[in-house]
């Protein structure tokens, strides 16, 4: 089971992304507009969930745990294939999916595209008593090509190349605190710089 994935972005789409990790591409099928939102040699990590049929294996990435789980649940419920599991994702984040089906309002899920009125009651009543509001953050999934996910997604990335947690958190301090480019793929490069400047201890 491929549980996550971490790597450069290589190509992007709408709703799609493909992953760099070991020297192969990995394309993971995305909520729209947000993992996806991320540029070429942007570094990502993703949690996944690989759907098996017959004919296919595809891989569907979130950028939060929350949402990894509430897809669990919505492919799950009667009628609701990981497709349009990816659309309520993408239109929805996990506390409103949670707040809807503790309200049974039906209506939200109606607004995503593919789900009918029959579909819509099927989740709120499936998923009933499933998913704790509470438990989910209560915001908007940024971007990751977003300022506050720089950091974090930078030092996974060193980390999936090799370097251990404290070298790859250390660098990519020391590069911010050093003036390095906020986007993902400078701050990256000025991470490396630095770690490959002091490679005695770093790998």
């Amino acid at each position: 089971m491929i549980a996550s994935l971490s790597g450069p972005v290589l190509s992007s789409g709408a709703g799609w992304a493909v992953v760099g990790v070991g020297g192969l591409g990995m394309r993971v099928e995305l909520p729209s507009g947000r993992v996806s939102q991320a540029s070429v040699g942007d570094v990502v990590t993703v949690h996944t969930s690989l759907v098996v049929r017959e004919d296919s294996l595809t891989l569907f990435g979130f950028q939060t745990s929350d949402e990894l789980e509430v897809f669990g649940h919505l492919i799950g419920v009667t009628g609701v294939g990981p497709r349009s599991a990816l659309g309520v994702l993408s239109t929805l984040t996990p506390a409103e999916v949670a707040r809807a089906v503790a309200a049974e309002d039906e209506k939200v899920f109606r607004k995503v595209s593919g789900i009918g009125p029959k579909t819509a009651k099927l989740i709120v009543i499936s998923l009933a008593g499933k998913l704790q509001a509470a438990s989910y953050a209560d915001e908007t999934v940024a971007p990751v090509g977003g300022a506050a996910s720089h950091a974090d997604a930078v030092r996974d990335g060193l980390m999936g190349l090799g370097w251990n947690e404290q070298a790859a958190a250390g660098a990519v301090e020391d590069a911010l605190a050093a003036g390095a480019p906020t986007d993902n793929a400078g701050l990256l490069r000025a991470s490396l710089a630095l770690l490959q400047a002091a490679r005695g201890g770093g790998r």
